[in-house]
């Protein structure tokens, strides 16, 4: 299916060449003076390899046919990252590359949305927000009690983020997956 370039968002699949790329990033630009461009940072889905390209706004670039499935995250060993598919209980194994860096927020029977292609995932959506426990923090300044401000923070999967001053060790707050930030404290 043909897609205008300024249509891409990250996680799309695109088909350049009979090769298949994830997009990492996709961003437009709108120069004063010229030609409307997009510049995707794509990861080509069979060796990994990076690459960037930039295109014309108006021009075609080929999507590739995805499906969407949720998924149950299982456990890792050294094989990977092991999902089961929600519908029909069939496992399947995703390497570290894919993944990347979100795999700080995985948690075992949490459901993501796995993008397979011709029955190869090629691309992992966690949801928005998890929970997770402060498992240290640096102790409330003296006078620093002003509304908004905001102190580091260690979450118990190893990832440190701002947490405001009245938040202590052992507290369950709720992060975003996208990039760590705090949200509020968990109602549970």
């Amino acid at each position: 299916m043909k897609v205008i370039a300024s249509s891409l968002r990250k996680g799309n699949v695109v088909d350049i060449d009979g090769k298949l790329y994830v997009v990492l990033t996709a961003e437009n630009f709108h120069p004063g003076k010229g030609t409307p461009t997009t510049q995707v940072d794509m990861r080509r889905i069979s060796d990994g390899v990076k690459t960037s390209q930039r295109y014309k706004t108006t021009d075609q670039v080929e999507r590739a046919h995805i499906e969407d499935s949720e998924f149950q995250y299982l456990y890792q060993d050294g094989d990977g990252f092991h999902f089961m598919n929600q519908e029909n209980y069939e496992q399947t194994t995703l390497p570290a590359d894919i993944i990347g860096d979100q795999s700080a927020y995985l948690q075992e029977n949490m459901v993501v949305k796995l993008s397979m292609h011709e029955g190869t995932a090629v691309a992992i959506e966690l949801p928005q927000k998890v929970t997770l426990e402060i498992t240290e923090t640096e102790p409330v300044v003296k006078g620093q009690t002003a509304s908004g401000s905001f102190k580091p923070a260690m979450l118990s999967n190893g990832v440190r983020t701002m947490v405001p001053t009245h938040i202590v060790a052992g507290t369950r707050v709720v992060v975003m997956t996208a990039d760590g930030a705090y949200v509020e404290r968990a109602k549970d």
